[in-house]
């Protein structure tokens, strides 16, 4: 059984998602980020953490694409053309969404108020927009980004796209915010939900 340090309303929401998805089960140790309790898994403080075989990995996208490939669900086969494809966007959302909205957040409550910049959360909001107009070419006719196949990549960008409504960040592409509400309706994401509310 998978053991994963950190909270649901976290970046380990997007770990604890492909958990339910492929059907594996773990146990979810509530602590919160920089905790003496996290620091004892990953010194950065960061969450999340998962211990898999008495090694504990880092860093929710890691970890995503481990699960994925040990589990062969959620992504196409190491090697394959399909996977190149598949990188190409987990990058792109981690580079062009994740990142810009985790520097809005390091200036809005994370950084010593004396180093934050709030001003620059304008352009930060710029860049977005431009990145969600972007990823609803990418979108296309398919309910997932790969067409018809769901990967890590459909809930990296669904994790970031309820994170940007929460930081109020552009939310101007309806099919992006469809795409949103059809991933959030799934089991998975529903049982998540429901328990970090409980």
């Amino acid at each position: 059984m998978y053991q994963v340090y950190g909270t649901i309303l976290t970046r380990t929401f997007r770990v604890l998602w492909v958990l339910e998805e492929i059907g594996q089960p773990y146990e979810l140790i509530a602590v919160r980020p920089q905790s003496p309790e996290i620091r004892a898994q990953n010194p950065s403080g960061k969450v999340p953490a998962m211990v898999a075989d008495g090694v504990t990995l880092t860093d929710s996208v890691a970890i995503m694409t481990y699960l994925a490939d040990k589990h062969g669900a959620l992504t196409y086969p190491a090697g394959s053309i399909e996977r190149g494809r598949q990188d190409a966007l987990t990058h792109q959302i981690l580079d062009e969404m994740d990142a810009v909205l985790w520097t809005a957040s390091r200036h809005s409550f994370i950084l010593p108020e004396d180093l934050r910049t709030p001003e620059v959360k304008d352009s930060l909001k710029w860049e977005f927009s431009r990145a969600l107009q972007r990823m609803t070419d990418r979108l296309g006719d398919g309910p997932y980004l790969m067409g018809e196949t769901m990967t890590i990549a459909d809930i990296l960008l669904a994790h970031c796209l309820r994170w940007s409504a929460g930081a109020r960040f552009p939310q101007d592409q309806q099919a992006l915010l469809a795409y949103r509400d059809r991933m959030y309706a799934r089991p998975a994401a529903v049982k998540l939900l429901a328990q970090a509310a409980a």
